[in-house]
């Protein structure tokens, strides 16, 4: 009995442990997100809700700066309603994994950590909702695919529940 019960303890701290990103280190495509998102880019989003309820569409197109040090990153969205959005992310590299970004509706900094394929970047962003602001707090998943192909999942929480998913498909171009 005894080996069951610590098989079972181990799978219970495997199933809630979560993903890393160094998990990612030998995977390939390599991503590294300023030569990726340098010059013009193309994304394909959709939010979703808390209940899994498709609640907007978009397309965002990105046109980044790299200049060695830190990466420009020009954010247009156009989504299905009509409605538009600008964002601009100072993008810098800390060190061979970690980026620190900033951009005018992020509180505080983002922080991202890149292994392999993947990127993990987190950050708390002031989303209009309605006639308020939440402040909604982001932990984006990014795989780099073949054919220069980036899917994102971004999971979205306020006070720790879980508010809502976006997912999105870039093209490099």
């Amino acid at each position: 009995m005894r080996p069951f019960y610590s098989c079972l303890l181990l799978l219970l701290a495997v199933a809630c442990s979560g993903m890393n990103v160094e998990q990612f280190d030998n995977t390939e495509p390599r991503l590294v997100i300023e030569e990726y998102f340098k010059g013009s880019t193309r994304g394909w989003g959709v939010v979703h809700d808390r209940f899994g309820n498709l609640t907007r569409q978009f397309t965002v197109d990105l046109q980044g700066e790299w200049d060695g040090k830190q990466l420009v990153l020009h954010e247009d969205f156009r989504y299905s309603d009509g409605k538009t959005e600008q964002r601009t992310w100072y993008i810098d590299k800390v060190d061979d994994h970690t980026y620190e970004g900033r951009a005018a509706d992020v509180v505080g900094v983002a922080r991202g950590r890149q292994f392999g394929q993947a990127l993990n970047w987190n950050y708390v962003l002031n989303l209009p909702i309605g006639d308020s602001t939440w402040k909604i707090r982001f932990d984006d998943w990014m795989y780099l695919q073949p054919d220069n192909v980036l899917i994102n999942r971004a999971s979205m929480s306020k006070v720790g529940l879980n508010v809502g998913e976006v997912l999105i498909s870039f093209r490099k171009y």
